[in-house]
Formats: structure tokens, C-alpha cells, sequence
């Protein structure tokens, strides 16, 4: 059997971080080992500390954090209450598990400055760069270079992103998962507010998430490792949190490389 390297591409969920807006960051209480003695012996009638190891017990941590902190995926749901012409949008917990693993496909948008759209010119010409050709049932990943700043307000407007002909563009190929490192599949919100703006076109906003109206997908963000990533070649996890009725669940995206024993 070939061995196999795994690469994790998920970022931690962490108490404070400001790489959300205010409202989105996590919170995270920590129950420590002497804390969790206290709250066991209510399970456990005439428990004292003595009786523990140590005087110690169990460590717990409380949340309060949005489904769409850390590394998670979004449902058509997040997009609009319906998809492909009327039906209803499926939920996270909806998510169809055989699309869960698949042929991984990076493709580097490095290049393009931070706010840029990407267009269905801007991914064919990369694909033929690579060689490759998109298949059915293929998972996109799109590196931008965005989680160089994670964990800092910055990661909020770096990254180029995806609108509307993009992602439709993709769907048409048979694509059922997409995946960026950056916040948003969308181009950083703050550049597509400077543009309605100016010019007044509803049509710019959250353009990428909206193409979900007309095509359900499932879309992956705030990745991060895919600077280790060949092109193709390596298999894609991508499991959602089953989360009833939700918009969005944490998934923790691995990557499957297999390696040359000779090299």
C-alpha cells in the first residue's frame, strides 16, 4: 500500500480572536481540572476533593460561537430559504455525504490583488495552465492567500473572491463543494460596498452566495495550508458538524496526499 501524507486545513476555533466581525467572534469559558471538580460532585452526592486524583476533576469548555466561526461550511440554506428554481434550500444537516470526499483541485489566485473578482476566464485560464480539466464530483479550492492574516482584523478584507458567473460557472461543471482560505467565497465584503456605493447595483451584493438561488452548492471557508497542497492529485475531507435545520457546520478539512515510497 503507497503511504499517505494527511494535511490539516482547518483553523482552530479560539476565544476572541478579531478575525470576525464583533458580533461573530467566539467566546469560549474554560472549565479547568479544580473548577471541574466543583461541578462533578453535584453528579456525585457526598464527593470532596480528597476523593478525586489530586483533587482534581474534569475539564469542560463552553461556547458561544456562530456556525460560521472557524473552518466550516456553508448550505444553500445560508443563501436563500430556496435553490434550483423554487425548491427548498437543503441545511447543513441535509449535506449529502458522498460529496463529503472528493478528487481535491487548488488552484492559486495568489496573484490577484485583495477585493478582485474572479471571473469563469480567470479559472479556465488557470485550469489550462495546470492541464486539467474539471471533473464530475470534483472539490474547487481556491488559495488567495487570505490566512496569512488570520487571526488579525486584516483577514477581513484579504483575498480576491468569488461573484456570481464564477460560482455558477463552477456548478455548471458538475462541482458540488467549493473551498476558499479566505472569510467570505465573496470577494471581501467592504469592496463590494464601496462598489454598490458608487453605482447604486444590488446585482454586486453577496453575488457569490446569491448564485446559491439559482444552483444549490455547498462552499467551504476560512481554510488555511493550501500553500501545501499540490494542484491535483490528493483527496479532500470535508465532513460537516450535523447541526439540524442550520446554515453553516465546523468541519475539520483534511487532505489525503499519497506519497512516492522511492522519494
Amino acid at each position: 500500500m503507497m503511504p499517505k501524507r494527511f494535511i490539516d486545513l482547518s483553523i482552530a476555533i479560539e476565544d476572541g480572536l478579531s478575525s470576525d466581525p464583533p458580533i461573530m467572534i467566539p467566546k469560549i469559558a474554560y472549565i479547568d481540572h479544580r473548577l471541574g471538580a466543583e461541578t462533578m460532585k453535584a453528579f456525585y452526592p457526598g464527593l470532596t476533593a480528597e476523593d478525586l486524583p489530586g483533587g482534581l476533576g474534569w475539564a469542560v469548555e463552553i461556547l458561544e460561537v456562530s456556525t460560521h466561526a472557524g473552518t466550516h461550511m456553508d448550505a444553500p440554506w445560508h443563501y436563500h430559504p430556496t435553490q434550483d428554481g423554487g425548491r427548498p434550500a437543503l441545511t447543513i444537516d441535509e449535506f449529502p455525504l458522498e460529496w463529503a470526499v472528493g478528487n481535491g483541485v487548488k488552484v492559486d489566485f495568489t496573484d490577484r490583488p485583495d477585493g478582485y473578482n474572479i471571473t469563469p476566464g480567470d479559472i479556465q485560464q488557470a485550469l489550462d495552465a495546470m492541464g486539467y480539466t474539471l471533473r464530475q464530483g470534483d472539490i474547487f479550492l481556491a488559495q488567495t492567500g487570505a490566512d496569512a492574516y488570520w487571526g488579525t482584523a486584516e483577514y477581513l478584507v484579504r483575498g480576491c473572491g468569488f461573484g456570481r458567473e464564477a460560482t455558477l460557472w463552477l456548478v455548471n461543471q458538475g462541482i458540488h463543494v467549493v473551498g476558499t482560505d479566505a472569510w467570505s467565497w465573496d470577494r471581501p465584503l467592504p469592496f463590494q460596498a464601496r462598489d454598490f456605493e458608487a453605482t447604486g447595483d444590488a446585482s454586486l451584493v453577496w453575488e457569490g452566495h446569491f448564485a446559491g438561488r439559482e444552483k444549490g452548492y455547498f462552499q467551504i471557508e476560512k481554510l488555511t495550508n493550501l500553500d501545501k497542497l499540490p494542484p491535483t492529485g490528493f483527496t479532500f475531507y470535508c465532513f460537516p458538524v450535523k447541526i439540524k435545520g442550520a446554515s453553516a457546520g465546523w468541519i475539520r478539512a483534511v487532505a489525503e496526499i499519497p506519497e512516492d515510497p522511492g522519494s
